[in-house]
């Protein structure tokens, strides 16, 4: 019964943190960022400031951080614009498929342009325009207050640490020191995989573009190196466009079904069956969590918890890790060699 009455509570609490984490996304999810983004960068910032004042450290820290996003994002920026000129000019083309496709689907008894007068009108490109504007907004606002929380969590480290050592609950102290050390450090090696996948996808992607003749081979091995640190979405998105671009430069649609087949066959080699089991073996973490908690992460914050939702798993069972009444929920879910916390 005493069993009984402790699962329930359990499935209880779970259910309202969900609920609430859920709620309170714009207020949570930049604050795991901020968390994320720290255990990355501290190691820097530790170092810098064991022969600099604090805040030179911090400053240069933070700088270095901004400067690799903003990087990463040029570089999105840069194959995604080179690319969308070239689809710009070949509208009439694409006019021209559409026009096609439409006739044949006529012909077929299947009404098509009436399906797109009714759904895809100028009131709906005006909705869409809208919603692309506040979710820009909204992004720029979410990294605004996570860089925000980084500088101040850069400058509390080591205050809260000595806090931790002061609690007169050992044990407590113990786990949240040991579980944060250990959590800092697969939140790297996690980054390191990620990187090491995401390179390895756009170097396959260039070169299939390139030995399958379709122009701008660079710019796509680019935009999947950048897109593949963002589970499913970004590879689907690094896929979809090379197959518009297939349409207007091979005359066969086999030709243009080939290139999809390829990218999606590179995709899911790499993203749902080297990348899962290699960050899974490093990690200590079951690939089929990997999966999940990227499913459960996206439905909680949308495309942000996509990227965060892997960490934030590490982290939980790191902590479970660190202490006995909980360890068993690591083993069960982590890999075959479950790490032990370290030590700050």
């Amino acid at each position: 019964m005493g069993f009984g009455l402790k699962t329930t509570t359990g499935i209880i609490a779970a259910v309202l943190v969900t609920a609430a984490l859920a709620q309170l996304s714009k207020v949570f999810a930049p604050l795991a960022a901020a968390l994320f983004i720290i255990a990355i960068v501290w190691p820097i910032q530790k170092r810098l400031q064991s022969f600099m004042p604090r805040l030179v450290a911090l400053a240069i820290t933070v700088v270095a951080t901004v400067a690799v996003c903003l990087g990463v994002t040029s570089l999105a920026a840069w194959g995604f614009g080179r690319v969308g000129r070239s689809l710009v000019n070949d509208l009439p083309r694409y006019q021209a498929l559409y026009s096609a496709v439409v006739t044949w689907l006529d012909g077929h008894g299947i009404s098509v342009a009436g399906l797109w007068a009714e759904h895809f009108n100028v009131g709906w490109l005006l909705r869409a325009t809208q919603q692309v504007t506040t979710r820009v907004n909204t992004t720029l606002t979410f990294w605004v207050i996570a860089l925000v929380y980084v500088m101040l969590g850069l400058l509390e480290v080591e205050n809260i640490r000595r806090n931790i050592e002061r609690l007169d609950n050992k044990t407590a102290a113990r786990v949240l020191l040991d579980g944060s050390a250990a959590t800092a450090a697969k939140f790297r090696r996690y980054l390191l995989v990620r990187t090491k996948m995401s390179a390895i996808t756009g170097l396959l992607v260039g070169a299939f573009a390139w030995v399958a003749g379709l122009p701008f081979a660079l710019e796509w091995g680019v935009i999947a190196f950048v897109l593949n640190y963002i589970p499913f979405i970004g590879p689907f998105i690094a896929t979809l466009f090379p197959t518009l671009l297939a349409m207007t430069q091979f005359e066969s649609w086999p030709a243009v079904l080939g290139v999809f087949v390829c990218l999606n066959v590179i995709q899911f080699a790499v993203g749902s069956y080297i990348e899962p089991r290699v960050a899974g073996s490093m990690l200590s973490i079951s690939p089929v969590v990997v999966l999940f908690a990227i499913f459960f992460w996206t439905f909680l914050w949308g495309l942000f918890g996509t990227f965060i939702g892997v960490p934030i798993t590490l982290a939980i069972l790191t902590f479970c890790a660190a202490h006995p009444s909980s360890r068993w929920v690591a083993d069960l879910f982590g890999g075959p060699d479950q790490a032990k916390p370290g030590k700050l």
